[in-house]
């Protein structure tokens, strides 16, 4: 059987790996490096739905090929939303420690520990534009606890749970997962669409 290509606009191996375990045998995923697209895609919207649909829309113009493409990070109800879209380069560069230690270093003393990490999901497909959100809540840690997970895993506790996304395994995070709540509004259309 030969599965429909579908591109994911990344070049992050962590998401790449998330993702492609809730569309396998459904669709042949393919990554940026896949289809020879070695651009860094400018982020410069104002909205993790802005951002995503930039990097849709590039591979969609470009390659002419159906694509999907996410932007996600972390808001912390304390520090007006921050990093939102900024979360990968909060501290002013691509360092996941740098980031983290900036967020607990604005945290100090801070009673209100509630934030939530949000995926946005745009999906160009068929000439289309769809659009999949998933949010989870939670509280931020007052040191890192954990050593799986990547970004600000270490510093965020799930509501309902007493561990950190750095302290769960791949699968238990899959499951409650900002990008997994996205993800399977993504699948459950893609089905319907198929």
């Amino acid at each position: 059987m030969i599965l429909p290509e579908l591109v994911f606009a990344t070049n992050n191996k962590h998401k790449a790996e998330e993702v492609g375990k809730f569309l396998i045998n459904q669709y042949k995923v393919l990554n940026l490096k896949d289809i020879g697209c070695d651009v860094d895609i400018p982020e410069t919207g104002n909205s993790f739905a802005a951002n995503a649909e930039l990097k849709s829309s590039y591979v969609t113009e470009n390659f002419k090929l159906d694509c999907f493409a996410d932007d996600s990070g972390l808001e912390i109800d304390a520090l007006d939303n921050e990093p939102g879209i900024y979360s990968a380069r909060y501290s002013g560069v691509r360092d996941d420690v740098a980031n983290l230690n900036l967020v607990l270093r604005k945290m100090e003393g801070v009673a209100n520990r509630k934030a939530h990490f949000k995926t946005v999901i745009s999906l160009n497909k068929n000439n289309r534009k769809y659009l999949f959100e998933g949010v989870v809540y939670g509280n931020i840690t007052h040191t890192p606890i954990g050593e799986d997970g990547f970004g600000y895993d270490p510093i965020f506790m799930p509501d309902g749970y007493d561990r950190t996304f750095a302290q769960m395994s791949m699968t238990e995070k899959n499951a409650i997962s900002h990008r997994a709540i996205a993800m399977k509004k993504l699948i459950a259309f893609l089905k319907e669409q198929a």
